[in-house]
């Protein structure tokens, strides 16, 4: 599991040094041809994460229901997020991957519910969800790059 955690911790990393490197508004703005912007992409993959391998696992995330809701898969800006939100985002980009840190080490993943996902990969436990979730705060990432060019 170390392995995938520490590809984890790059690409939040990655993320965490891009957020302060644009203006709300920049993080704000959905170019045309796409259905959301950077903080939205920014703020999905940490929910996602919470998701597959809290969620799944049966224990608590370490964010809130108003998060989830906001940026989980399905969902779009409907609001600008404010400064506090982005602060927020940031903290969390590496507080979240260092909590499932500790959790791995306490042994914390006892049990997990199967997850088919959209890819056709289905998750059997929770480093199954980490391996998953390194592919798709990948595919984020590109989003991500594809959207800076524009903003």
């Amino acid at each position: 599991m170390n392995a995938t955690l520490e590809l984890t911790r790059t690409s939040r990393l990655i993320l965490s040094q891009i957020l302060p490197n644009y203006t709300l508004a920049q993080l704000n703005k959905i170019p045309t041809g796409y259905s959301n912007n950077l903080i939205w992409n920014i703020a999905h993959v940490i929910v996602v994460q919470q998701m597959l391998v809290y969620g799944l696992s049966g224990l608590p995330m370490k964010i809130s229901n108003e998060m989830v809701e906001k940026y989980k898969k399905g969902s779009k800006p409907e609001q600008d997020a404010t400064q506090e939100e982005v602060d927020d985002i940031q903290s969390l980009l590496l507080t979240t991957i260092d909590q499932t840190a500790i959790d791995i080490e306490n042994d914390a993943f006892k049990t997990f519910k199967e997850y088919p996902t959209s890819t056709g990969f289905t998750l059997k436990n929770a480093l199954d969800a980490m391996s998953f979730n390194n592919f798709h705060e990948g595919i984020h990432l590109g989003v991500i790059f594809s959207i800076r060019k524009f903003i």
